[in-house]
């Protein structure tokens, strides 16, 4: 008997998913737990799994496109079955048969009247800007590459190993090289490479612009700010990591950043609480969320796994399961257990030069904090004017739940956590 695979409801939001990718064809034996296809949800893009073993006997869902979760979108011929007989046995949905219609140009995907020349060139319909970029760099043809991307977008892997294949159909002459490094020349260079274009969003996009919205709208938002000496911190960390390194551990900057707060917020249970309507809910435990940035060939855009019960951790674990879930998130998503139940989140942008900024709270979470980088600049110690390391950190928080003071309370004791550091090891 035919077995029936439809969209699983991977989140407990999840309406609808998209199937960015097959990795299986029809006649492919597969066994239960094969990695069958990458769909992406409305928080990240995670492996549907066989749950039966069986072969491939359809598959009624096209790269790219989306439908209602329980939509019919793959068909299991059982052992003795033949593919056929299972395929046409197999019930079908109104979302999965349109699905199966050849994917069109970008006006007629989303209903709009916009000319067929305005969509973007390439196999895949989008191109990242990097990939434009090396595509004239390297004198590649995007009409003859296919992208591998989300929704086959074509992304900087594709043009590389167009590139080293020499996949060009024909090559796009490099742009010439400027006579004279002048502004002039340099503005004129990068308008060059500016072209209109139209961006469907993802099912996760959608979710966080949906969840931003909802939160800059109902939550009322107020900021406290710390400048932080990190002199004492960056000279723990190098101690340690030198101690460490035969052991294969290196901490992070952020990995003290995890750890203060969570000790901060055990000394302020309020800042690691939830605004329920007519009540606050206080947490028994510290389970911080930490934005990692997501590559393009990932969709792009951020994710927040969770770290559980983070004040009862040293500072090695966190970092190792810091690391675990980062790398996971990046190369092949998260399970909804590994992003939820978060209490508190945690946004560090120093990496990108960033020095200070002001984060958007993620309900129901009453609190989010902002951290820079690490800076040197003049400072004043012990009367005089030295270099030192400083660093911004910004809570955001649900006035609701936190009143000014508790706010200013919880984050002067995180900056002392931070400048005496070695009480953090303990």
């Amino acid at each position: 008997m035919a077995i029936e695979i439809t969209m699983p409801r991977l989140s407990d939001t999840m309406e609808e998913g998209t199937l960015v990718k097959w990795h299986v064809s029809v006649g492919d034996k597969v066994a239960s737990g094969d990695h069958l296809a990458d769909v992406e949800t409305d928080k990240a893009t995670m492996e549907l799994q066989a749950f039966d073993d069986g072969t491939i006997a359809k598959l009624a869902l096209q790269d790219g496109h989306t439908v209602p979760v329980g939509s019919l979108i793959a068909v299991l011929a059982e052992d003795g079955e033949s593919v056929e007989d299972a395929a046409a046995s197999a019930g079908g949905s109104a979302s999965a048969s349109a699905a199966e219609a050849p994917a069109a140009g970008v006006a007629e995907a989303v209903g709009a009247a916009v000319p067929a020349a305005s969509a973007p060139a390439g196999g895949g319909g989008r191109v990242s800007p990097l990939a434009r970029k090396l595509a004239v760099e390297h004198g590649v043809d995007l009409a003859a590459v296919v992208g591998t991307g989300p929704d086959g977008r074509i992304i900087k892997r594709d043009i590389l190993a167009a590139a080293k294949g020499g996949a060009s159909a024909a090559p796009v002459a490099a742009a010439p090289a400027p006579v004279a490094a002048t502004p002039a020349a340099t503005i004129a260079s990068v308008a060059s490479e500016l072209k209109a274009e139209e961006v469907q969003l993802n099912n996760m996009r959608k979710t966080i612009a949906k969840r931003l919205v909802e939160s800059k709208t109902t939550i009322p938002h107020f900021q406290v700010t710390v400048a932080v000496d990190m002199d004492p911190i960056l000279e723990l960390r190098k101690t340690l990591n030198a101690q460490l390194e035969t052991q294969g551990v290196k901490l992070s900057v952020n990995d003290f950043i995890v750890r203060a707060s969570a000790l901060a917020l055990v000394q302020h249970p309020v800042a690691n609480s939830s605004w329920a309507g007519d009540k606050i809910i206080k947490h028994g435990t510290v389970n911080i969320g930490v934005a990692v940035a997501l590559p393009e060939e990932r969709g792009g855009g951020l994710i927040v796994p969770t770290l559980r019960d983070v004040h009862v951790k040293g500072m090695r674990q966190i970092s190792a399961e810091t690391k675990t879930l980062a790398k996971k998130a990046r190369e092949t998503g998260l399970t909804p257990e590994e992003m939820g139940d978060g209490t508190f989140t945690i946004s560090n942008l120093g990496m990108y030069g960033v020095e200070a900024f002001t984060a958007i709270i993620s309900p129901p979470q009453s609190a989010i904090l902002a951290v820079g980088g690490a800076v040197q600049k003049p400072v004043v110690k012990d009367g005089e004017i030295v270099i030192g390391h400083v660093m911004n950190a910004t809570i955001s928080a649900d006035h609701r739940v936190l009143d000014g003071a508790v706010a200013a309370e919880f984050m002067n004791t995180l900056k002392g956590l931070l400048e005496n550091p070695a009480g953090l090891l303990v």
